[in-house]
């Protein structure tokens, strides 16, 4: 088995995660995190993608070669 973070893998697989985190962390946390957004002046879109970065850092990836 080979164990893989995140920096490893391709652009388009990061890209691909970090769509479905983004869904994920929309889904699980939308609402408090608009509400955190306004409330400390923040832009919802930059915070959902920095959560949704950090979520992926939570990910193991193993892949069987």
């Amino acid at each position: 088995m080979i164990y893989l973070n995140y920096n490893n893998l391709d652009a388009e697989t990061q890209e691909r995660l970090l769509s479905n985190s983004k869904r994920e962390i929309k889904q699980k946390y939308g609402d408090d995190l608009r509400a955190y957004a306004k409330e400390h002046h923040l832009d919802y879109d930059v915070l959902l993608n920095e959560e949704a970065t950090r979520n992926l850092y939570n990910y193991r990836y193993i892949f069987n070669i």
